[in-house]
């Protein structure tokens, strides 16, 4: 056997360990992250929409004059990987009105619909609801969403908003 030779199986062995090494630490690399997929899954999420008064969600109305019945819809679609039990309460703001992460502040209750439960992947739609408004200005419709996780406790979700441009 001539050196050159040697020199070539040498560096075949050496390339081969390489080879094993990689694709070793491949396997480990994509068994680690597929047993972080089954054991972290994705979280859930509520798709909570307000619809017009075609069931669509789009040509919200923008415009009202005072007394006008503004007809809308509320829908609430469960993913969370588990039943959800809310109910939905509607207000009515305006300029003063504070809307955050933790709900409403200076808006009026209109009303409350609700203590409903529905199974995950599951959609709930209201019925035909309608608001009006009885002074000029911005009129905010005001819809929230709360959880319901326990008999006579409940949990603020989310909020939806329209805002209005109200005149006589």
């Amino acid at each position: 056997m001539n050196k050159t030779d040697q020199k070539f199986r040498k560096s075949y062995r050496q390339f081969n360990k390489i080879v094993t090494i990689s694709l070793l630490a491949g396997i480990l690399v994509v068994s680690s992250f597929l047993i972080f997929l089954v054991f972290n899954p994705e979280p859930g999420f509520v798709t909570f929409s307000i619809l017009n008064e075609d069931q669509e969600m789009q040509d919200y109305p923008t415009n009202a004059t005072i007394g006008d019945n503004i007809s809308f819809y509320v829908g609430v679609d469960n993913n969370l990987g588990r039943n959800l039990t809310f109910n939905i309460k509607i207000l009515k703001g305006d300029n003063i009105t504070v809307m955050n992460e933790t709900g409403t502040y200076n808006a009026v209750l209109n009303n409350t619909i609700g203590n409903y439960t529905i199974n995950n992947r599951e959609i709930w739609l209201s019925e035909k609801l309608d608001i009006s408004f009885y002074t000029t200005g911005v009129g905010i419709l005001i819809v929230e969403l709360y959880e319901i996780p326990q008999i006579d406790t409940e949990k603020f979700f989310d909020l939806l908003y329209l805002r209005l441009n109200i005149t006589s």
